[in-house]
């Protein structure tokens, strides 16, 4: 921006636009009317590129029955085509949380690529035609369908590099999992002491448990692809001529690659968040997941000589300004705290949900707002945590035995041959005299030394037939 301005008209009177602006009027008392963030909708650039999308659809769908001419479509188009390949992001300056349910984003969207297109068209920034925001650009659509759609479309786009994330980070488990296949160590349960079972069983389960995640993940896709674009205000497709649904959504879905399909019941489909609230969810319970096993870490790294210290992560940072020497698990930790906000936000995501009335939901940019905010959040800490903690863990093989040997979980392998009473009673025995089981067992002739050694062989304790 030069610091200079051009005065530009809408309904409300006259406003003041920064010359060099793409935007027009209506964007700019959006952007003095909500300084609300501090961030700017250009953070999210899928909501911006799904925007255009959508736009350049309803360009293709309106031109097809000859209420817009094939020049303003090429045009449109055009300006949309820039928008999509990353292009003029910065003509996005709006707060994402903001009144009107959305409106003030998709009339950026329309005086943006209404600007664009009669440059294209030979025309000098900030004139008013020969292509009009609303008239044109806006032609056939209301921003309660367009926006809702765009905001779908957007999250399917940014699932998809969420999904490689998680998926290199439930590789990298499965790779640590392998590596330590032949690590006995102690299972606990509820902090106590369990019973044998390997450090790679441990790794393999944190694999499983956000493999499952993924798929789990791809469910909410059909369900984001529902879409009330065609219905314009409230779903009953007033100023959408007749057949116009039918295109627009074949064109979105080639122009995105994605498979969208119509709501049912476009009414229904104006105001119902329900597809938000689920993907949220879904958001919610991989952060629960990443959270527990961030927590995993944390203890069995700890100490390291006064905790488990089974497991060292990669040393990131020095862990204090006054201890010498003192390492702390900061990636751990930092996945932890995402996980915490994700959780928060989904809890704002449910609220806003519930709060529409009647024919719309005026409170879906928070929606919005917090499911791409919570997208980021967790595909950075999921890079995080696979490049720069879980790759790098090692195991402490004779720790993790140190650990095993004194303790009495291998007494429930000897239940079926003494009874439960007398094995407990040999545990008790054995943490009071500090004796390791198999050693007091053959002592006291209740097993042979050879039935010892093949019923309380570690590794077949932690993986038995």
């Amino acid at each position: 921006m030069n610091g200079q301005s051009r005065r530009e008209y809408d309904s409300l009177g006259f406003v003041e636009v920064p010359t060099d602006a793409l935007w027009g009027p209506q964007t700019q008392r959006a952007r003095e009317n909500f300084r609300i963030s501090g961030m700017k909708i250009s953070r999210f650039p899928h909501i911006l590129i799904a925007l255009a999308m959508t736009k350049q659809a309803a360009a293709n769908a309106n031109a097809q029955l000859g209420i817009l001419s094939q020049e303003k479509r090429a045009a449109i188009s055009a300006a949309c085509d820039e928008i999509i390949a990353g292009r003029h992001h910065d003509a996005f300056p709006l707060d994402p949380i903001q009144g009107g349910a959305g409106t003030s984003m998709n009339m950026n969207a329309n005086e943006v690529i209404a600007s664009l297109a009669n440059e294209w068209l030979g025309n000098t920034r900030g004139s008013n035609g020969p292509l009009h925001p609303n008239d044109d650009v806006n032609r056939s659509q209301s921003t309660n369908d367009v926006y809702p759609t765009a905001v779908r479309l957007s999250l399917i786009l940014a699932h998809e590099s969420l999904e490689v994330a998680l998926l290199s980070l439930v590789a990298s488990f499965e790779e640590r999992a392998a590596a330590f296949a032949t690590v006995v160590k102690l299972g606990r349960t509820q902090l106590q002491d369990a019973v044998p079972m390997t450090l790679g069983q441990e790794f393999s389960a944190f694999a499983t448990a956000l493999r499952e995640d993924v798929m789990r993940l791809r469910e909410m896709l059909p369900l984001l692809a529902e879409v009330n674009l065609g219905g314009t205000a409230i779903g009953t497709r007033l100023n959408a001529p007749k057949g116009y649904s039918e295109i627009v959504l074949g064109e979105l879905s080639v122009i995105s690659g994605k498979t969208l399909t119509p709501a049912a019941n476009l009414v229904e489909a104006s105001w119902d968040m329900g597809a938000f609230v689920l993907f949220s969810a879904m958001l919610k319970r991989l952060a629960t997941k990443l959270s527990k096993i961030a927590n995993d870490l944390r203890l069995l790294a700890s100490g390291p000589r006064g905790g488990f210290g089974e497991i060292r992560l990669p040393p990131m940072q020095p862990g204090s300004s006054i201890m010498p020497g003192k390492v702390n698990p900061v990636i751990p930790e930092v996945v932890n705290q995402v996980c915490f906000q994700i959780i928060g936000n989904d809890i704002a995501i449910t609220m806003a949900a519930e709060a529409g009335q009647l024919q719309l939901n005026a409170m879906e940019p928070l929606i919005a707002f917090n499911l791409h905010f919570s997208i980021q959040l967790i595909e950075a800490a999921i890079r995080t945590f696979d490049e720069q903690c879980v790759r790098g863990i090692e195991a402490d093989p004779e720790r993790c035995l140190e650990h095993l040997d004194s303790s009495v979980g291998s007494v429930t392998a000897l239940v079926p041959i003494l009874g439960y009473v007398s094995s407990a009673e040999l545990a008790k025995d054995a943490l009071r005299l500090n004796r390791k089981v198999a050693d007091l067992a053959i002592e006291r002739g209740l097993v042979s030394a050879d039935d010892a050694a093949r019923l309380l062989d570690p590794m077949k304790l932690a993986m038995p037939v």
